[in-house]
């Protein structure tokens, strides 16, 4: 299996070539040349698989240069019950990602009991494992670079903490996440953790990333590598979890499920999108926003527009406070035939401030076949679907979450099980959970005092060019 670029200009690689990096050398985002196409036979006995199990056939099937009795251990180590604790009273952990009924057809996917109580924990942890594994093969380290509105900074920090060879350089919009999110962050003391809190918006973090990125000269000299979701490997280990679901909520393969996705970064929907394209039967992939509805509005119109900083808002669904998809890049790759020139041409337009239109050559009349739907949500409709879960079923969910289901509801059909994807356990956004339900979530054990713990970070204003010099200190 080899890998290309969205944007066409970049040689084929290999999974463990580009397992380090993020963005292609041409500035695109890589995906398999083909996406593996599975039989019936192969899902049939996919479905009594697992969560193991199920993480390596489908991960064998993606990174095809590390031998499989190394990436099974490196699975095993992964997904087991002690890393994924977490979870709600009458779960089972071996599950690793239990299926939550709220009413007949219609479940919560629970993605977050892992450390940090997110689902970017579900693939941060394998990258952790994977990049431990290739840099000791190579003899050598990195320093890693990312961005985060909330949760993936805390995921990358806590799977690479202590990680020979590894520094982590995680940047995050000043003042503009949880309180917990902050302290989940800032509080870890480990020498090889940088904290960078930037003067702007995820955005922002997010377009550093990207400029330092793009700086090859720089990129090789410090050893760059990404842990975004514009890492493909963290695209393809969320894979695992549709098929999980899927498999949860059906009893036979004939029956379709549809997947509601609370999105910012594109990149928790861009992998149901390719279990998809597998051949997962998925009826509809749900993109569920906020307030910050770019990507609603190109599934409602054809129209990607991207919005600046000041047109970014900061809610009550923090990580989900994203203008510009990463990961839609892969999405319309596929949608415009894997064009590269053409996908090249429209990002050309957008990271020079502009939108694209795809009514006019036809392209957005194809949608449909994707399967994709949209909704969105805001700030009273998140609080009032947090209050009507609790009385309805007895059960807490955070404000992202609460974004999914409201979309869902709207969007269901009947005879086809809806999956809500829980993106954090409530614990992380208790002011917002003591405004809906004037109580605060019950916090996992060990968490109790989070933001007592003393923290450690720079702030550093919205420039490439601090950031680099940043680097260049810490690692010299």
């Amino acid at each position: 299996m080899k890998y290309i670029s969205t944007r066409g200009q970049s040689p084929a690689q290999q999974f463990s070539e580009i397992l380090l990096g993020g963005l292609a050398p041409d500035g695109g985002l890589y995906l398999p040349e083909t996406y593996p196409q599975l039989t019936a036979d192969e899902l049939l006995q996919m479905r009594g698989m697992n969560y193991r199990e199920l993480a390596f056939a489908v991960l064998s099937r993606f990174a095809t240069d590390i031998p499989a009795a190394d990436l099974k251990a490196i699975i095993d180590k992964t997904y087991t019950a002690a890393v994924y604790c977490n979870v709600r009273d009458g779960e089972n952990p071996e599950d690793i990602t239990p299926l939550h009924t709220l009413e007949p057809d219609l479940h919560l996917l629970c993605l977050s009991n892992g450390p940090t109580i997110a689902f970017k924990d579900m693939a941060m942890q394998l990258l952790g494992n994977l990049f431990e594994y290739v840099l000791a093969k190579a003899g050598q380290g990195i320093n890693i670079l990312g961005a985060t509105s909330g949760d993936t900074g805390s995921s990358a920090e806590y799977a690479m903490r202590g990680k020979h060879g590894v520094n982590v350089f995680m940047l995050s919009p000043h003042g503009k996440m949880s309180r917990f999110q902050t302290a989940q962050m800032f509080s870890l003391q480990d020498p090889n953790i940088f904290n960078i809190a930037v003067n702007g918006v995820f955005d922002d973090c997010q377009d550093i990333v990207k400029a330092v990125s793009n700086d090859h000269a720089f990129k090789a000299q410090h050893k760059i590598g990404a842990v975004n979701s514009i890492n493909w490997a963290r695209v393809a280990a969320q894979i695992v979890y549709y098929f999980k679901g899927y498999f949860a909520a059906t009893s036979d393969n004939s029956q379709q499920v549809s997947f509601a996705v609370p999105s910012g970064n594109f990149g928790n929907v861009c992998a149901g999108h390719i279990a998809r394209m597998m051949g997962l039967p998925i009826k509809h992939l749900v993109v569920a926003t906020n307030e910050n509805d770019v990507l609603d509005e190109f599934f409602r119109t054809g129209v990607y527009r991207p919005r600046g900083s000041a047109n970014t808002y900061h809610t009550s669904s923090p990580s989900m406070d994203i203008s510009k998809a990463s990961n839609f890049e892969r999405f319309v790759f596929d949608l415009m035939g894997r064009d590269g020139d053409k996908v090249r041409a429209l990002w050309n337009t957008v990271d020079n401030g502009g939108a694209f239109d795809l009514n006019a050559d036809g392209v957005f009349a194809d949608v449909p076949r994707f399967g994709f739907q949209s909704g969105v949500s805001s700030h009273q409709k998140r609080m009032q679907t947090i209050r009507e879960t609790w009385e309805t079923y007895g059960v807490m969910i955070d404000t992202h979450t609460a974004d999914g289901l409201k979309v869902a509801l709207e969007l269901r059909e009947p005879g086809v099980p809806m999956l809500v994807l829980e993106t954090a356990l409530p614990a992380k956004f208790e002011d917002s959970i003591r405004e809906a339900l004037g109580r605060d979530p019950v916090r996992p054990v060990g968490m109790e005092t989070l933001e007592d713990l003393p923290q450690r970070f720079d702030v550093m204003d919205a420039d490439a060019l601090l950031v680099k010099q940043f680097i260049v200190d810490k690692t010299t």
